[in-house]
């Protein structure tokens, strides 16, 4: 099984739709099995082509583009606010796989899609090798926020999940894993495992090189992007990609790419 998340910071990047065609053409070429991003954006005052998703939304842009590699993801999009006054920001799941279920659910206190601290995860059910797995994509607010605190979403989260359900937590939970008592040591002291860790072959792990929007007067590089699985995996390796070293660089955070073999 090989996965990937990313939050894209979409539409924020320069050269965008040639940053949209790059991402296609690694996806398609290592043939991920799902693809969690965040931080995918659509103009508000764009055409309406199906649902909820407008003909600008970049997950439906790589979608197209992917078909253009002969690959067929299906898309499953929701949003989870207003940014920047014009773009409902929403998360993406991408998979290549039958899919049985796709829902959002709000971890945030709040259900205003016009406050930007509004936070859901996308959960999706999909079926591959004949096992039915849960996949959460999530991008969760900073852990001791006044208004929306992290804590909290991340407890909403622990609550809907079923125990009994093999399940994976991928994107960007905005909580540096070296901070003891936060969000990191949360999902691990609940029963999590960080497959960065269960990794036989990893890197760094680093997902943001220094200071960017969110995270201002923080310099200091930060491994704040993650996948977790509740079910021990053998885990081939957990690399780091997108950080111009392993792949050019497209958004302000770096991407990961997990690769599961067997069940440990």
């Amino acid at each position: 099984m090989r996965l990937l998340t990313l939050n894209c910071h979409s539409w924020q990047e320069e050269n965008q739709v040639k940053k949209i065609q790059y991402l296609a053409e690694i996806i398609a070429a290592s043939d991920y099995d799902v693809v969690c991003l965040q931080e995918v954006s659509q103009l508000e005052s764009s055409k309406q082509v199906m649902d909820t998703i407008r003909e600008d939304n970049y997950g439906l842009l790589l979608q197209q583009e992917l078909k253009g590699h002969g690959k067929d993801y299906s898309l499953h999009w929701h949003q989870a606010h207003k940014a920047f006054d014009v773009y409902e920001e929403g998360l993406a799941t991408l998979t290549k796989h039958p899919v049985k279920q796709s829902e959002a659910h709000f971890v945030s206190g709040s259900r205003d899609l016009n406050y930007w601290k509004t936070r859901i995860v996308l959960h999706t059910d999909i079926e591959i090798g004949g096992e039915i797995y849960s996949f959460y994509n999530c991008h969760f607010g900073w852990w001791n926020d006044e208004e929306e605190p992290g804590s909290e979403q991340l407890q909403r989260l622990m609550d809907l999940i079923p125990n009994e359900k093999v399940s994976f937590l991928l994107g960007d939970f905005n909580s540096e894993a070296s901070m003891k008592d936060e969000g990191y040591s949360y999902i691990v002291n609940n029963g999590w495992y960080d497959t960065y860790e269960e990794a036989n072959e990893k890197d760094e792990g680093i997902t943001v090189p220094g200071e960017i929007a969110g995270w201002d007067n923080h310099a200091d590089k930060k491994r704040i992007d993650y996948i977790f699985t509740n079910k021990k995996w053998t885990v081939t390796h957990s690399n780091v990609i997108f950080n111009g070293d392993n792949k050019d660089v497209i958004s302000d955070h770096y991407g990961v790419d997990v690769k599961i073999e067997r069940e440990a």
